[in-house]
């Protein structure tokens, strides 16, 4: 189907300096969704929503569930800035706020930090902020400030016309062009209305439907793809869908990432938001999947450490097994962190760590003699990156 095919999720309109803009439709689409409701879109929403629930029931069972988000979002906060070409992997992260270690790349590790702060910011203002323009602003602010692309109005809609395409496009030759300023303001306040409205979409619908309509905006200079993988957790968990944020998207849209750009450009150009609705469930079932397999298997790490260690140092397990909950949090600590967490000297700390490197527990990472610093090895393994999700240049896109 050729472009301007459909209308359906709105116009291509050619603006006085010669280029096209896409001007959207609101939402909900002119086509309700539920009357386009087949069964494939039955079965992912139905899968979805199961991995969902079980998700959210795994990790309640979670010692301290408050650990395992933490990780989860720097996880996020990794994969999110990868897509946008930072090279900073979760190691440079947890090596950085350890103080290790001077960053390869200051930028690109403040630039996950600032999406970790960014991400904290927008759940402790969902108490007192729906998910609003405000909230919009606010989040790309934290993101932004002080970092490249902190030039570009970091908190502010844009004012000028931005596109998407390859690098050295034109207006004329960019793969797509969003609203101009005036009509972008128009779309985002449909947008906020319709996040805001009473009606009887899934709610997953819902948030698939808006993250595809936020996109297709594309309201900031910079950030949008970031803001916009961002909007999904927090509507998530406004609509109490997951009492934590837990379901992070970047993943599967980085593994997918053709797809996933030409699924949104099929919207735009065809109108057909449910080929994108089935792809974006699919993606909702299997990230809850893994997630909640993740857990058990943190679960399942934590209970044969505990046994071990019970085991191994008997009576005075009490300082190991306090060290292994504190692992959880920061699973990379120097000897003296771990005297101070545990209570012991240092020369007590040092033995301790010994025999925990010799059963395997921890292992050492610095390779030196002095200011060495111990992993967790077996749980950093969960989270690490696979080799198809390497940091690699965005494929297309201003953001």
């Amino acid at each position: 189907m050729s472009r301007q095919n459909s209308t359906r999720a709105g116009r291509y309109i050619k603006q006085l300096q010669g280029y096209s803009a896409f001007i959207p439709a609101p939402l909900p689409p002119a086509r309700p969704i539920e009357a386009a409701f087949g069964s494939r879109l039955l079965s992912a929403l139905s899968k979805a929503d199961r991995s969902l629930g079980r998700l959210d029931g795994v990790t309640s069972r979670l010692p301290n569930p408050e650990l395992f988000v933490s990780m989860y979002v720097r996880k996020e906060a990794v994969l999110s800035s990868q897509i946008e070409g930072t090279q900073a992997s979760l190691l440079d992260v947890l090596e950085f706020e350890d103080r290790m270690k001077e960053a390869r790349d200051p930028d690109d590790v403040e630039e996950v930090l600032n999406y970790v702060r960014a991400m904290n910011h927008g759940l402790a203002r969902l108490e007192t902020l729906p998910v609003s323009l405000r909230l919009f602003r606010e989040i790309h602010k934290e993101l932004l400030t002080g970092m490249r692309g902190g030039e570009r109005d970091p908190g502010e809609f844009r004012r000028s016309q931005n596109w998407i395409g390859p690098a050295g496009c034109s207006l004329n030759t960019a793969r797509f062009v969003p609203p101009p300023p005036g009509e972008m303001m128009d779309a985002l306040s449909d947008l906020e209305t319709f996040l805001h409205a009473e009606d009887d979409l899934p709610i997953l619908v819902k948030i698939g439907l808006a993250h595809a309509q936020f996109e297709t905006i594309h309201p900031f200079m910079d950030g949008n793809g970031r803001v916009g993988r961002l909007l999904i957790t927090f509507l998530l968990c406004e609509k109490k869908i997951l009492t934590r944020p837990l379901l992070y998207l970047s993943y599967y849209f980085k593994l997918h990432r053709t797809e996933y750009y030409d699924r949104l450009q099929a919207i735009r150009d065809n109108g057909d938001w449910e080929s994108w609705l089935v792809f974006f469930l699919e993606g909702v079932h299997q990230v809850s999947a893994e997630a909640s397999q993740t857990a058990r298997t943190i679960l399942a790490l934590r209970d044969k450490h505990r046994e071990l260690l019970g085991s191994q140092f008997k009576k005075g397990a009490g300082a190991p097994l306090t060290l292994l909950e504190h692992l959880f949090e920061r699973p990379i600590l120097s000897v003296e962190a771990i005297a101070e967490v545990t209570d012991l000297t240092f020369s007590a700390a040092n033995k301790m760590v010994k025999r925990m490197e010799e059963l395997g527990v921890l292992k050492e990472i610095t390779g030196q003699r002095r200011n060495r610093r111990f992993a967790y090895q077996d749980y950093l393994a969960l989270f690490d990156d696979p080799q198809d999700l390497r940091p690699d240049p965005p494929p297309i896109g201003t953001s």
